[in-house]
């Protein structure tokens, strides 16, 4: 039913040849558009085409330019072209879109357009609308190009262990050391490495803050976090949604995780438990190591995908055909992982952060969803039909890591390891709930304090830090380490906001979880319908296709926890 053979999309608008270089020789293109008389349906049918098929040329000419910057931070010309796109082509693309989507909404035809089909997109259309401000564009383009100063920052940080020189990833390794004494070492070299740029990167976080506000005010909006809200398209929840679901995170989530770091304690058989012991085995248990390179990492991903339904494992495929992976870590590239649509190529990139351990499959399994709701939605008609909500987006992706761990003997040889590692999983969808709410609640603290200074944004977010801490682990003498740990978190950096849709979506993903224990065919054809659907439907209605409730009420976490605590209690039998 579903086919990875996708093809870059044929051109009729723009030449065959034609590529993004200056706004010179964009110009005409939009100019066309605006300038084109409609005069019916079928008319306007075709100038939504031809404007989709110039989003989609623009559009994937900016995400190879910052994929090429965050694959080679130290290339200055990659970094000088990403720069050269947002301060001189996006400020002058920016009016004209304004201007395209005014004379869509103005149009009489409008009203002949299949409703159904158009009713998220127009939405979205008018939110844009709304939100433009022209005083805006110098602000969002100068906002582009310091977001991507973090990864610089941070893609240069290095630690040497034992004579050897080590991203922080990879060094990331020796945390899961046997010996609690080298453990203990690369924890505090990681961490004392991260404290040589905290005034740099709280200085980023400053200029950024006040950019951002100055952006909101601009468009009429008392603070950020409102404009952001409508930015973001949240239309189906607000921040009275968000509030209760920290407080839910307290209430149902963590005393799990205090049991799980309790049960981790009397494992290892310590009398207390330290950060540097959270990733660690009991004395003779070798660390979990799932691959040893890149390439395999990826074969691998490719069988386990295969297995648990083909078209997945085509997808990974045709994305190795097309070279357009990068998954291990090394000097210079951009921390994190990402899976990056490409609009018009229509098989995306992935890039990734490999270092042979158990959380990077986690993390090559969960953008592999992403690439397959890539996948599933480029068939769609228009540009603005692709573009779903974040949190189906990372359904998509959290969904694929609960759904792959049937199949993760591709990884491991024997039945322990897996048993392992499926522990390591279920312990990491429970234990990143706290961080998730704290992240949140600490970006709804920076933008409702305009003009706060360092120290007030270091006493909030220890405040809030502290009230989601748990109750094992020995934090004493840590407390630096600690007040800066939100330096960590690029989101803050580079997509203020986007943090809460991880919450969101593992709840949704625990409940395409649920179906799938019971009917693994339903749930997994439920889960292409509904990643199909792009972005045409609202959130609620892309939840009902997936066969789950879009709910994030208190009662609803609860249960969903009490099933992941079941399926943990079956795994340790």
């Amino acid at each position: 039913m579903y086919s990875a053979d996708i093809k870059k999309l044929p051109r009729t608008f723009l030449p065959q040849d034609f590529t993004v270089t200056d706004w010179d020789t964009l110009q005409p293109y939009f100019q066309n558009l605006l300038d084109r008389n409609i005069t019916d349906r079928a008319s306007l049918e075709q100038w939504l085409i031809d404007q989709s098929e110039l989003e989609a040329a623009l559009n994937e000419d900016a995400c190879w330019r910052q994929i090429k910057m965050t694959c080679d931070t130290e290339n200055k010309s990659l970094e000088e072209a990403f720069t050269y796109f947002c301060m001189h082509i996006q400020p002058q693309v920016q009016p004209m879109a304004d201007a395209l989507n005014k004379k869509l909404i103005a149009s009489p035809f409008l009203k002949e357009l299949n409703q159904q089909e158009y009713q998220t997109y127009l939405r979205s259309i008018r939110k844009s609308i709304e939100l433009f401000r022209e005083e805006n564009i110098p602000l969002q383009a100068e906002l582009s190009v310091l977001q991507q100063q973090y990864g610089q920052i941070t893609g240069a940080m290095m630690v040497t262990v034992d004579g050897k020189d080590y991203t922080l990833q990879q060094a990331a390794k020796f945390l899961e050391n046997p010996d609690r004494k080298i453990r203990e070492e690369v924890y505090h070299k990681i961490q004392l490495r991260r404290l040589q740029d905290k005034e740099k990167l709280s200085e980023l976080y400053d200029k950024l803050i006040e950019l951002r506000n100055r952006e909101a005010k601009n468009a009429g909006f008392e603070n950020y976090t409102d404009y952001r809200f409508k930015e973001l398209g949240r239309f189906d929840y607000g921040k009275e949604d968000c509030f209760r679901f920290h407080d839910a995170v307290k209430q149902y989530v963590l005393p799990l995780v205090n049991q799980i770091y309790k049960n981790k304690q009397t494992k290892l058989g310590l009398s207390n438990l330290r950060q540097w012991d959270l990733d660690a085995e009991p004395q003779g248990q070798l660390p979990l190591r799932p691959f040893k390179t890149g390439d395999e990492l990826l074969q691998k991903s490719i069988d386990c995908f295969t297995r648990l339904q083909p078209f997945f494992g085509d997808c990974l495929q045709k994305m190795k055909a097309l070279n357009q992976l990068d998954l291990e870590s090394r000097k210079g590239k951009a921390p994190g992982g990402y899976n990056c649509p490409l609009a018009e190529t229509g098989a995306p990139f992935i890039f990734m952060n490999a270092a042979g351990q158990m959380q990077d499959v986690t993390t090559m399994v969960h953008e592999g969803g992403h690439a397959v709701h890539s996948f599933l939605a480029h068939p769609l008609p228009l540009n603005g039909f692709k573009e779903y909500p974040m949190e189906i987006a990372e359904v998509a992706s959290m969904a694929m890591e609960l759904f792959s761990m049937d199949y993760w003997d591709s990884f491991f040889d024997s039945a322990d390891d897996l048993k392992r590692a499926k522990e390591h999983q279920l312990e990491r969808v429970i234990s990143i709930f706290p961080w998730i709410a704290i992240i949140d609640k600490f970006q709804h603290w920076v933008y409702q304090n305009a003009g706060h200074s360092p120290q007030q944004r270091t006493d909030a977010w220890n405040q809030i830090l502290n009230e989601f801490k748990d109750d094992v682990i020995d934090y004493s003498g840590l407390d630096e380490y600690r007040s800066n740990a939100w330096q960590r978190q690029l989101h803050l950096y580079e997509v203020p906001f986007y943090y809460i849709e991880y919450g969101i979506a593992q709840l949704g993903a625990i409940g395409m979880w649920m179906q799938y224990k019971n009917n693994p065919q339903l749930a997994l054809d439920n889960y292409c319908n509904a990643l199909s659907l792009g972005g045409t439907k609202t959130l609620p209605e892309l939840y009902k296709a997936a066969g789950i409730e879009f709910d994030l009420s208190p009662q609803k976490i609860k249960v969903l926890m009490e099933f992941v605590q079941a399926e943990m209690k079956k795994l340790m039998k």
